[in-house]
Protein backbone atom coordinates (compact mmCIF):
# COMPACT_ATOMS: atom_id res chain seq x y z
CA UNK A 1 0.00 0.00 0.00
CA UNK A 2 2.77 2.08 0.64
CA UNK A 3 4.33 2.00 -2.77
CA UNK A 4 0.73 2.25 -4.14
CA UNK A 5 1.74 6.50 -3.66
CA UNK A 6 3.79 7.71 -6.72
CA UNK A 7 7.40 8.62 -5.31
CA UNK A 8 6.98 12.58 -4.81
CA UNK A 9 10.89 14.21 -5.38
CA UNK A 10 11.79 15.15 -1.98
CA UNK A 11 14.68 17.63 -0.44
CA UNK A 12 15.80 17.18 3.04
CA UNK A 13 16.98 20.38 4.66
CA UNK A 14 19.41 20.27 6.90
CA UNK A 15 21.06 23.52 9.03
CA UNK A 16 24.56 23.51 10.22
CA UNK A 17 26.75 25.49 12.62
CA UNK A 18 29.54 23.78 13.75
CA UNK A 19 28.86 20.17 12.89
CA UNK A 20 31.39 19.15 10.71
CA UNK A 21 32.12 16.00 13.51
CA UNK A 22 28.97 14.83 12.99
CA UNK A 23 27.34 15.76 9.66
CA UNK A 24 29.67 13.41 7.42
CA UNK A 25 28.68 10.26 9.14
CA UNK A 26 24.45 11.22 9.38
CA UNK A 27 24.74 11.73 5.70
CA UNK A 28 26.65 8.63 4.81
CA UNK A 29 24.25 6.51 7.33
CA UNK A 30 20.88 7.79 5.83
CA UNK A 31 21.73 7.60 2.15
CA UNK A 32 23.09 4.11 2.78
CA UNK A 33 19.74 3.07 4.47
CA UNK A 34 16.94 5.03 3.02
CA UNK A 35 14.22 2.70 1.30
CA UNK A 36 13.40 5.60 -1.12
CA UNK A 37 13.90 6.72 -4.77
CA UNK A 38 13.83 10.33 -5.57
CA UNK A 39 15.42 12.46 -2.44
CA UNK A 40 18.38 15.10 -2.12
CA UNK A 41 19.90 16.67 0.91
CA UNK A 42 20.43 20.21 1.01
CA UNK A 43 22.93 21.08 3.90
CA UNK A 44 22.86 25.03 5.24
CA UNK A 45 25.99 26.12 6.82
CA UNK A 46 27.85 29.61 7.49
CA UNK A 47 30.64 31.58 5.49
CA UNK A 48 32.72 31.58 8.90
CA UNK A 49 32.06 27.78 9.82
CA UNK A 50 34.79 26.79 7.11
CA UNK A 51 35.31 23.24 8.98
CA UNK A 52 31.58 22.22 8.08
CA UNK A 53 31.78 23.93 4.87
CA UNK A 54 34.86 21.51 4.69
CA UNK A 55 32.90 18.33 5.43
CA UNK A 56 29.88 18.94 3.55
CA UNK A 57 32.03 19.70 0.67
CA UNK A 58 33.78 16.23 1.27
CA UNK A 59 30.66 14.60 1.91
CA UNK A 60 29.17 15.96 -1.84
CA UNK A 61 32.28 14.24 -3.44
CA UNK A 62 30.43 10.92 -2.49
CA UNK A 63 27.23 11.45 -2.72
CA UNK A 64 25.85 13.63 -5.68
CA UNK A 65 22.58 14.34 -3.99
CA UNK A 66 24.18 16.34 -1.23
CA UNK A 67 24.39 20.07 -1.98
CA UNK A 68 25.45 22.82 0.02
CA UNK A 69 23.53 25.74 0.74
CA UNK A 70 25.95 28.10 1.96
CA UNK A 71 24.26 31.52 4.00
CA UNK A 72 24.85 35.21 2.73
CA UNK A 73 25.61 35.62 6.37
CA UNK A 74 28.20 35.09 9.26
CA UNK A 75 26.46 32.68 11.81
CA UNK A 76 25.19 31.64 14.35
CA UNK A 77 21.38 33.20 13.56
CA UNK A 78 18.22 30.88 13.95
CA UNK A 79 17.90 27.25 13.07
CA UNK A 80 14.87 29.52 11.21
CA UNK A 81 17.18 31.89 9.25
CA UNK A 82 19.28 29.18 8.17
CA UNK A 83 16.15 27.24 6.87
CA UNK A 84 14.94 30.00 4.90
CA UNK A 85 18.33 30.31 3.29
CA UNK A 86 18.61 26.61 2.19
CA UNK A 87 15.05 27.01 0.61
CA UNK A 88 16.61 29.62 -2.04
CA UNK A 89 19.13 27.49 -2.56
CA UNK A 90 16.77 24.76 -3.28
CA UNK A 91 15.04 27.02 -5.74
CA UNK A 92 18.02 27.96 -7.41
CA UNK A 93 18.92 24.12 -8.36
CA UNK A 94 15.83 23.27 -9.50
CA UNK A 95 16.25 26.66 -11.80
CA UNK A 96 19.92 25.26 -12.52
CA UNK A 97 18.56 21.72 -13.31
CA UNK A 98 15.08 22.04 -14.45
CA UNK A 99 13.79 19.89 -12.06
CA UNK A 100 11.32 20.53 -9.05
CA UNK A 101 10.77 18.90 -5.17
CA UNK A 102 7.62 17.92 -4.28
CA UNK A 103 8.36 17.61 -0.27
CA UNK A 104 10.75 19.63 1.68
CA UNK A 105 11.65 17.90 4.75
CA UNK A 106 13.82 19.14 7.90
CA UNK A 107 16.62 17.25 9.73
CA UNK A 108 18.89 18.17 11.88
CA UNK A 109 22.83 16.38 11.85
CA UNK A 110 22.49 13.81 15.06
CA UNK A 111 19.04 12.41 13.38
CA UNK A 112 18.80 9.11 12.39
CA UNK A 113 15.98 8.37 9.88
CA UNK A 114 13.65 5.81 9.94
CA UNK A 115 14.52 3.54 6.75
CA UNK A 116 10.90 3.46 5.46
CA UNK A 117 9.98 7.15 7.06
CA UNK A 118 9.85 8.63 3.59
CA UNK A 119 7.81 6.32 2.09
CA UNK A 120 5.27 6.72 4.94
CA UNK A 121 5.73 10.65 4.61
CA UNK A 122 4.63 10.14 0.54
CA UNK A 123 1.80 7.89 1.55
CA UNK A 124 0.41 10.55 3.81
CA UNK A 125 1.67 13.54 1.64
CA UNK A 126 -1.07 12.32 -1.00
CA UNK A 127 -3.90 14.11 1.53
CA UNK A 128 -2.11 16.20 3.71
CA UNK A 129 0.15 18.98 3.59
CA UNK A 130 2.14 18.74 6.56
CA UNK A 131 3.29 15.20 7.96
CA UNK A 132 4.94 14.20 11.26
CA UNK A 133 7.21 10.91 11.66
CA UNK A 134 7.31 10.20 15.12
CA UNK A 135 10.57 11.19 17.29
CA UNK A 136 11.85 9.08 19.82
CA UNK A 137 15.36 8.77 21.49
CA UNK A 138 17.94 6.63 21.56
CA UNK A 139 18.79 4.49 24.64
CA UNK A 140 21.45 5.16 26.78
CA UNK A 141 23.16 4.34 29.73
CA UNK A 142 20.47 5.15 33.10
CA UNK A 143 23.39 7.16 34.40
CA UNK A 144 22.54 9.83 31.49
CA UNK A 145 19.12 10.98 33.97
CA UNK A 146 18.55 14.21 31.81
CA UNK A 147 17.98 12.18 28.68
CA UNK A 148 16.29 9.86 30.43
CA UNK A 149 13.57 12.65 31.16
CA UNK A 150 13.38 13.53 27.61
CA UNK A 151 12.77 9.79 26.76
CA UNK A 152 9.49 9.81 28.97
CA UNK A 153 8.23 12.69 27.78
CA UNK A 154 8.58 12.03 24.44
CA UNK A 155 6.90 8.79 24.46
CA UNK A 156 4.28 10.11 26.11
CA UNK A 157 3.65 13.04 24.08
CA UNK A 158 4.38 10.79 20.94
CA UNK A 159 2.14 8.25 21.89
CA UNK A 160 -0.52 9.82 23.69
CA UNK A 161 -0.89 13.66 23.18
CA UNK A 162 -0.31 13.48 19.40
CA UNK A 163 -2.29 11.07 18.51
CA UNK A 164 -5.13 12.81 20.95
CA UNK A 165 -4.47 15.82 19.73
CA UNK A 166 -5.21 15.10 16.13
CA UNK A 167 -8.43 13.10 16.71
CA UNK A 168 -10.10 16.14 18.74
CA UNK A 169 -9.11 18.77 16.11
CA UNK A 170 -6.25 20.77 17.58
CA UNK A 171 -3.31 22.13 15.02
CA UNK A 172 0.02 19.72 14.76
CA UNK A 173 3.07 20.99 15.97
CA UNK A 174 6.16 20.21 14.00
CA UNK A 175 8.76 18.51 16.21
CA UNK A 176 11.16 20.55 13.85
CA UNK A 177 12.60 17.29 12.62
CA UNK A 178 11.32 14.39 10.57
CA UNK A 179 8.55 16.93 9.31
CA UNK A 180 7.64 16.72 5.75
CA UNK A 181 5.64 19.94 4.12
CA UNK A 182 4.12 19.80 0.50
CA UNK A 183 5.59 22.36 -1.23
CA UNK A 184 1.65 23.65 -1.62
CA UNK A 185 2.12 24.60 1.89
CA UNK A 186 5.70 26.37 1.65
CA UNK A 187 4.65 28.46 -1.44
CA UNK A 188 1.66 29.53 0.86
CA UNK A 189 3.71 30.49 3.86
CA UNK A 190 6.06 32.23 1.57
CA UNK A 191 3.51 34.35 0.04
CA UNK A 192 1.52 35.54 3.53
CA UNK A 193 4.56 36.25 5.43
CA UNK A 194 6.90 37.78 2.82
CA UNK A 195 9.17 35.04 2.35
CA UNK A 196 9.84 34.18 5.65
CA UNK A 197 8.64 30.70 5.69
CA UNK A 198 10.19 29.56 9.20
CA UNK A 199 10.41 32.76 11.08
CA UNK A 200 13.96 33.98 12.40
CA UNK A 201 13.62 35.40 15.18
CA UNK A 202 11.48 32.62 16.69
CA UNK A 203 12.69 30.25 18.91
CA UNK A 204 10.45 27.42 18.48
CA UNK A 205 9.99 28.21 14.29
CA UNK A 206 8.65 24.36 14.26
CA UNK A 207 5.75 25.03 16.53
CA UNK A 208 5.34 28.29 14.80
CA UNK A 209 4.67 26.88 11.45
CA UNK A 210 2.58 24.12 12.98
CA UNK A 211 0.08 26.82 14.10
CA UNK A 212 0.59 28.74 10.96
CA UNK A 213 -0.30 25.54 8.93
CA UNK A 214 -3.40 24.84 10.47
CA UNK A 215 -4.42 28.71 10.34
CA UNK A 216 -4.33 28.52 6.00
CA UNK A 217 -6.61 25.57 6.00
CA UNK A 218 -4.32 22.81 5.22
CA UNK A 219 -4.44 19.07 6.43
CA UNK A 220 -1.95 18.06 8.99
CA UNK A 221 -1.10 14.50 9.74
CA UNK A 222 0.98 12.61 12.74
CA UNK A 223 1.68 9.13 11.78
CA UNK A 224 1.19 7.24 14.99
CA UNK A 225 4.24 5.18 16.16
CA UNK A 226 3.38 1.96 14.53
CA UNK A 227 6.06 -1.14 14.90
CA UNK A 228 7.16 -2.87 11.63
CA UNK A 229 10.15 -5.16 11.96
CA UNK A 230 10.87 -4.97 15.35
CA UNK A 231 11.56 -1.48 15.57
CA UNK A 232 9.37 1.71 15.68
CA UNK A 233 8.29 3.82 12.49
CA UNK A 234 10.58 7.27 13.95
CA UNK A 235 12.94 9.37 13.55
CA UNK A 236 15.59 8.57 16.33
CA UNK A 237 17.88 10.51 18.09
CA UNK A 238 19.80 11.53 21.45
CA UNK A 239 18.55 14.37 23.52
CA UNK A 240 20.59 16.55 25.39
CA UNK A 241 22.99 14.27 28.12
CA UNK A 242 24.16 16.85 30.34
CA UNK A 243 21.97 19.17 32.97
CA UNK A 244 23.51 22.27 31.47
CA UNK A 245 22.41 21.71 27.84
CA UNK A 246 18.97 19.92 28.75
CA UNK A 247 18.24 23.37 30.74
CA UNK A 248 19.25 24.90 27.64
CA UNK A 249 16.86 23.58 25.87
CA UNK A 250 14.43 23.75 27.88
CA UNK A 251 14.39 27.52 28.33
CA UNK A 252 14.16 27.40 24.41
CA UNK A 253 11.13 25.57 24.50
CA UNK A 254 9.37 27.43 27.23
CA UNK A 255 10.47 30.82 26.03
CA UNK A 256 9.25 30.00 22.12
CA UNK A 257 5.87 28.21 22.90
CA UNK A 258 4.84 29.90 26.15
CA UNK A 259 5.90 33.38 25.56
CA UNK A 260 6.71 33.99 21.84
CA UNK A 261 3.48 32.87 20.70
CA UNK A 262 1.88 35.39 22.44
CA UNK A 263 3.87 37.75 21.08
CA UNK A 264 3.04 36.60 17.00
CA UNK A 265 -0.63 36.00 17.98
CA UNK A 266 -3.94 38.06 19.01
CA UNK A 267 -6.47 36.48 20.96
CA UNK A 268 -8.54 36.82 17.93
CA UNK A 269 -6.61 34.84 15.77
CA UNK A 270 -6.07 32.13 18.76
CA UNK A 271 -9.44 31.53 20.04
CA UNK A 272 -10.32 28.61 17.40
CA UNK A 273 -7.35 26.36 19.47
CA UNK A 274 -7.79 28.58 22.82
CA UNK A 275 -7.27 24.86 25.21
CA UNK A 276 -4.46 23.81 22.73
CA UNK A 277 -2.93 27.15 23.63
CA UNK A 278 -3.28 26.48 27.51
CA UNK A 279 -2.16 23.05 27.40
CA UNK A 280 1.37 24.02 25.60
CA UNK A 281 1.51 27.42 27.59
CA UNK A 282 0.81 26.45 30.72
CA UNK A 283 4.00 25.50 30.81
CA UNK A 284 5.47 28.46 31.59
CA UNK A 285 3.45 28.44 35.69
CA UNK A 286 4.00 24.35 35.62
CA UNK A 287 7.92 24.14 35.58
CA UNK A 288 7.99 26.56 38.42
CA UNK A 289 5.83 24.86 40.45
CA UNK A 290 7.21 21.45 39.72
CA UNK A 291 10.47 22.02 41.47
CA UNK A 292 8.59 23.14 44.62
CA UNK A 293 6.58 20.21 44.65
CA UNK A 294 9.58 18.08 44.37
CA UNK A 295 10.71 19.80 47.39
CA UNK A 296 7.59 19.38 49.10
CA UNK A 297 7.43 15.46 48.32
CA UNK A 298 10.90 15.08 49.40
CA UNK A 299 10.08 16.95 52.89
CA UNK A 300 7.47 15.23 53.44
CA UNK A 301 9.54 11.77 53.32
CA UNK A 302 12.10 13.23 55.55
CA UNK A 303 9.78 14.03 58.59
Amino acid sequence: ELDAAPPRRMAIFVALWKEHKVIQKMIDNNIAKLNYPCFEFFVGAYPNDSLTIAAVQETMKRHPNVHLALIPHDGPTSKADNLNWIYQRMLLHEQEHSVRFDMILTHDAEDLMDPDGLRWINYYAQSHDMVQIPVLALQTPLRNLSHGVYCDEFAEFQFKDMPARQRLGGFIPSNGVGTGFSRRALEMLAEKYSNRIFEPACMTEDYENGFRIKRLGLPQKFIPVQFRQGRPIATREFFPLTFRKAIRQRTRWIMGITLQSWEYHSARETFGHLYWFWRDRKGVIGNLITPLANIFFIFGLST
